[in-house]
């Protein structure tokens, strides 16, 4: 096989990885895929800002190109009292715009057989006007109507999209993909869990459309205690809708870190994700199965296509059947959830995936 030689970049916003408390999953997806890639014998060079970490591989590079992460140091030029909203949005733009200029005029040297993007929407002209390049897009936001119009008019035949689900592709399944390749865990990182402990869970950002007041609505109908994982705006859906039902069976446990939230799938009966959306994907349902605990799901977004219902979890409606799907928890065998994330889910199959496309990519030209 070809030993490909592959660019990468997710944000110049902040380092590699980033700062306590901030959970960035197209960052973690991007580490995980570059670290795999380079084991595997391919040349990776992952552009991210000064204070970036990387495991030591022969063929990983971490590029910084002496540029300071923007937002998490607060350079001086935020700073600058004439800098409002409209300006600061520019900065942030123009921010990333250095790096990928760096990486296009790279790749049109010759270094580089594929260009990888995570933020698509400011390396889109790069790629058009580029056309020598081949860049691969992986897309972590839903299709919105204006993302496929924008997506279209900048389309080229050397630019391709990646979905992470085949849920994410309906709105515009007209677009260059070049297949869907779902977002992979890290096994260790999420170790199995036996028994269950005696709480429901919900983890996740808490806001409308995650369904954080559902959640509460069915652990209060079941008697169940509920732990809350996630971080909140001090906003109408908190002080309304999450704060008031807090206390007695419900318990808000606040934003937890990466390397501390298996702490929390292992020991739970059930994982609740009452989702409002099309989630194009949804790490929740994987990192709770991968530690053997089942999801009960609203059937939105990606959901069919990561629980296997009845098997590793229940697909649901509404709250009222979510309710009831609590009582059938029990019958899950814990083991089939993790066993179904090692063999669809697992950053490995992920790796391979991705592998497979950029190698068919080029063998293409």
């Amino acid at each position: 096989m070809k030993k490909l030689k592959i660019a990468t970049f997710v944000t110049s916003h902040f380092t590699v990885p980033p700062p306590k408390g901030v959970i960035y999953a197209p960052m973690d997806i991007a580490v995980s895929l570059s670290v795999g890639l380079a084991k595997r014998g391919h040349q990776v060079d992952f552009f991210a800002p000064v204070g970036s970490r990387f495991p030591k591989l022969k063929d990983l590079r971490l590029v910084t190109l002496n540029k300071n992460p923007l937002i998490q140091n607060k350079l001086k030029i935020l700073k600058d009292p004439s800098v409002n909203g409209g300006e600061e949005a520019k900065i942030h733009n123009l921010w990333d715009q250095y790096f990928l200029s760096e990486i296009y005029k790279k790749a049109l040297a010759g270094l580089y057989d594929i260009v990888h993007i995570h933020p698509i929407d400011r390396a889109l002209p790069w790629g058009r006007a580029l056309s020598d390049v081949r860049t691969v897009y992986t897309l972590h936001d839903p299709i919105y109507p204006w993302r496929a119009e924008i997506f279209r008019m900048f389309s080229s035949r050397n630019q391709h999209l990646i979905s992470i689900s085949d849920n994410q592709k309906k709105p515009a399944p007209d677009l260059n993909y070049a297949g869907t390749v779902y977002n992979g865990v890290d096994l260790k990182q999420f170790p199995f869990s036996e028994k269950p402990g005696q709480y429901l869970l919900f983890a996740g950002r808490i806001i409308k459309e995650k369904g954080a007041a559902e959640a509460i609505q069915v652990a209060k109908k079941t008697g169940e205690r509920l732990l809350i994982v996630g971080s909140h705006s001090n906003d109408d859906y908190w002080n309304k809708k999450i704060k008031p039902n807090l206390g007695g069976l419900i318990r808000y446990i606040g934003a937890v870190s990466r390397e501390n939230l298996h702490k929390y799938f292992q020991k739970a009966k059930a994982t609740l994700l009452p989702i409002r959306w099309e989630e194009p994907f949804g790490m929740v349902m994987v990192e709770s199965m991968a530690c053997g605990t089942p999801v009960i799901a609203f059937n939105h977004g990606s959901v069919p296509e990561i629980i296997k219902n009845g098997t590793t979890g229940f697909i649901v409606k509404n709250a009222s059947e979510m309710t009831r799907a609590i009582k059938r928890v029990g019958a899950i065998n814990r083991r089939m959830c993790r066993r179904h994330v090692e063999e669809k889910f697992s950053a490995e199959v992920m790796i391979r995936r991705y592998e497979e496309i950029f190698v068919k990519l080029l063998n293409s030209i």
